[in-house]
């Protein structure tokens, strides 16, 4: 990277996707390395917590219409997007990455299969 790019790390607080990233505050929100700014402030929507809300609300309300309109079943078969953010279904962890961070099994169902599957 060039000298005086700027490296914006908006999940820091989650640790972060930059190696050279370390989260900072509103106070002091900067560092350098390399020549590299990089701002790095945790929850970065908390200084504008109603702005941020309505964007969260904005981008979230019609996945959450689909899901009380259709069900989560029928939701996910008609959304991938949804499909793909279905973590945990009839008590069998579907997401790698949630298997791995609580030491649980993972179930590799297929989507039919499991989008399928009718509760009682």
């Amino acid at each position: 990277m060039r000298p005086g790019t700027v490296l914006v790390d908006v999940a820091v607080d989650q640790g972060g996707c930059i190696e050279t990233c370390t989260p900072t505050t509103h106070e002091a929100p900067t560092f350098i390395i390399d020549d590299i700014v990089h701002y790095c402030v945790a929850n970065m929507p908390g200084a504008v917590p109603y702005t941020s809300t309505l964007a969260l609300t904005n981008a979230t309300l019609p996945y959450a219409l689909q899901l009380a309109d259709k069900g989560w079943q029928t939701a996910c078969r008609e959304n991938k997007e949804l499909e793909k953010g279905l973590n945990i279904a009839n008590g069998k962890v579907l997401h790698k990455g949630v298997a791995e961070a609580w030491n649980l099994p993972l179930n590799e169902v297929l989507a039919e299969e499991l989008l399928a599957y009718k509760l009682n």
